[in-house]
């Protein structure tokens, strides 16, 4: 019908079949920044905020967000993955956060990757959002991704 993959010759959605694609090794790199005002950066960055280790939640919220993108995302598939990392990087201007997803499988894992920084941001917000309501989430977006019959990509 429409030549999308998620959409069958009705134009009903389904999740693609992968079945008889190849298994190679995958990875999906995805970053996204939360601006925050500098006296709730700086209680984040000291470890001073009212609710605890902002950092070491976000980091743990965005990994388990990875292992859970196929419940959260309707036509993703679940798969198993080998790796999750997030790195959180502080500036003047708020905090950074970088995923990287990786599996032996026959799909991609940009989505565990995106999910992964989505939430650790949003956790971010959750823990600060006492300190400073005005945080603002932004550029969310892969980097890079490699394997798969679409080959390797980069922003």
């Amino acid at each position: 019908m429409t030549g999308l993959t998620h959409l069958d010759a009705d134009g009903a959605a389904h999740m693609v079949d992968v079945g008889s694609k190849a298994v190679t090794q995958r990875h999906a790199v995805a970053t996204g920044h939360i601006a925050i005002a500098a006296d709730a950066l700086a209680a984040i960055r000291d470890g001073a905020a009212k609710k605890g280790d902002v950092l070491a939640v976000a980091r743990v919220a965005g990994i388990m967000a990875a292992k859970k993108a196929a419940d959260l995302i309707p036509l993703c598939h679940p798969i198993p993955l080998t790796r999750v990392t997030l790195d959180l990087t502080l500036d003047d201007t708020g905090i950074t956060a970088t995923a990287l997803t990786a599996t032996d499988g026959k799909t991609g894992v940009e989505m565990e990757a995106l999910t992964a920084v989505s939430i650790a941001l949003l956790t971010i917000y959750d823990m600060a959002k006492a300190m400073d309501r005005g945080m603002t989430i932004q550029g969310i977006r892969l980097l890079e991704k490699a394997g798969g019959q679409s080959g390797d990509w980069r922003a």
